[in-house]
């Protein structure tokens, strides 16, 4: 592959400017980065519909497993942030996604700590 960059004309005059004129190298990184950049905002500005009668049709004809996991994410996320806004410890939940858990609870029932690895550590060995 390297072949042909190596035999290109252009390539090397490109290479060439953009080492030796540091203003050209600037306006060559710009382009690289702005123009990809404006093709894809206008790419997801046409493609992206708000259309209402569209999503209303799609609700509509949703699955009922696709309803209700959008429900229980929406009650899992309400009760998140109104733990936030109580300035509850909510650190039982990272540990548990560490863990690769999930924490279910009913609302506003705060669940017992998650117990440290050495109290868990200890309670296997006191079970044998």
């Amino acid at each position: 592959m390297s072949i042909l960059w190596e035999k290109s004309a252009t390539w090397r005059w490109l290479v060439r400017r953009t080492r030796d004129s540091k203003p050209f190298f600037l306006a060559f990184a710009t382009v690289c980065g702005v123009v990809p950049g404006v093709i894809g905002y206008g790419v997801m500005q046409i493609t992206s519909t708000r259309n209402e009668q569209l999503e209303a049709q799609l609700r509509k004809n949703a699955r009922p497993e696709t309803t209700m996991m959008g429900q229980v994410n929406k009650e899992r996320l309400a009760e998140f942030l109104g733990e936030l806004q109580r300035k509850e410890d909510t650190n039982d939940r990272y540990v548990a996604a560490l863990k690769g858990e999930t924490l279910t609870r009913k609302p506003y029932v705060r669940i017992q700590p998650v117990p440290k690895q050495n109290d868990a550590g200890v309670d296997k060995e006191q079970k044998k």
